[in-house]
């Protein structure tokens, strides 16, 4: 089970990252020959960031993630992907 205070860290990532769409839409862009679809490419930046630093707080804790951690941060992302998605559909870049 994921500690509570990862948890509440983990959302204000998303919450950070929501805010920040735009930027990572841009970033997007730049793979856009290679990777077609910049809006599910933004969304795997972000949701990629967001696990690389839910694997970061548990290192920081001397700790490795469990399945059930795992499941249970896939569980966290699969909860807000509709806000992850449409801040990238609404991004302005």
């Amino acid at each position: 089970m994921i500690p509570q205070t990862t948890k509440k860290f983990i959302d204000g990532l998303i919450d950070y990252y929501i805010s920040e769409a735009a930027s990572y839409k841009q970033i997007a862009k730049t793979y856009h020959e290679e990777v077609e679809d910049v809006n599910a490419n933004a969304f795997g930046i972000i949701v990629g960031c967001v696990y690389s630093a839910f694997l970061q707080a548990y290192q920081n804790q001397k700790l490795k993630p469990t399945l059930e951690d795992t499941q249970e941060f896939t569980q966290m992302i699969k909860l807000r992907a509709a806000q992850i998605k449409r801040s990238v559909l609404d991004a302005k870049t």
